[in-house]
């Protein structure tokens, strides 16, 4: 929602819209550029407090969904702190990185 505002859709009048065959609805164009849609795009449609509410999606191949994983996520934003706060080492050489990966195989 945010991002609407910061684009003035918070100032939006109201457009009513009608409920169609096949339960097809248009989104007004004013929504449609304010959220920057195209044709293709995926919209998440949920039941809010008796509410129709679509939410803008992005897809994401299912060979890289590992990566947006709230797991992987918050070590991604561990590792950017430790960046942001100059907490780096130099970087490994192939000998020691592969005697760090033979130990942590050997805790486990």
């Amino acid at each position: 929602m945010a991002q609407i505002k910061e684009r003035g859709a918070d100032m939006m009048k109201p457009e009513n819209v009608r409920f169609k065959r096949k339960s097809q609805v248009t989104i007004p164009h004013e929504i449609v550029e304010a959220l920057n849609l195209e044709e293709g795009d995926d919209l998440e449609c949920r039941l809010v407090d008796g509410k129709i509410v679509f939410v803008p999606m992005v897809s994401i191949p299912k060979d890289q969904a590992w990566f947006w994983t709230e797991e992987w996520q918050k070590e991604e934003r561990e590792i950017e702190r430790q960046i942001k706060d100059g907490r780096l080492t130099e970087p490994m050489t192939l000998e020691d990185t592969l005697d760090d990966l033979d130990n942590i195989s050997k805790e486990r």
